[in-house]
């Protein structure tokens, strides 16, 4: 990973812990702390995704998770709709990025473009 964390301002804190604590249990991802308003998720103990409450919020962002498998892809589409999300691309090739670019989109309670993708291609 390039990017060591980021962070993003939500409008309503518990909503958003709900949301992507079932968004993004099937990616491995969880809650690992929370800081002073702000929630930090990630994998094996390390942070690298946060959000809190912020007076400015940002513009909708995208922001892709990587997943593991093409289950794992189709898992989180179904755990984040089942969660609140609204569809913005279902599980699928977008080949258009590479010919093994598997991923699945969904807008958060905030409008922001969330992604799970998984590069991996599957054997025969």
């Amino acid at each position: 990973m390039i990017i060591d964390h980021i962070g993003m301002a939500v409008s309503d804190f518990e909503r958003s812990k709900a949301f992507y604590s079932k968004a993004l249990a099937p990616l491995g991802i969880e809650l690992i702390t929370e800081v002073q308003g702000w929630a930090g998720f990630g994998r094996h103990g390390k942070p690298e995704f946060w959000f809190g409450v912020h007076e400015v919020a940002q513009n909708p962002m995208h922001i892709a998770f990587s997943a593991s498998s093409r289950e794992a892809v189709d898992l989180f589409y179904a755990a984040a709709m089942q969660a609140g999300a609204k569809d913005n691309g279902k599980p699928g090739l977008r080949e258009i990025y590479h010919p093994n670019y598997y991923g699945a989109f969904v807008i958060d309670p905030d409008g922001h473009n969330i992604e799970a993708v998984c590069h991996t291609e599957v054997s025969a």
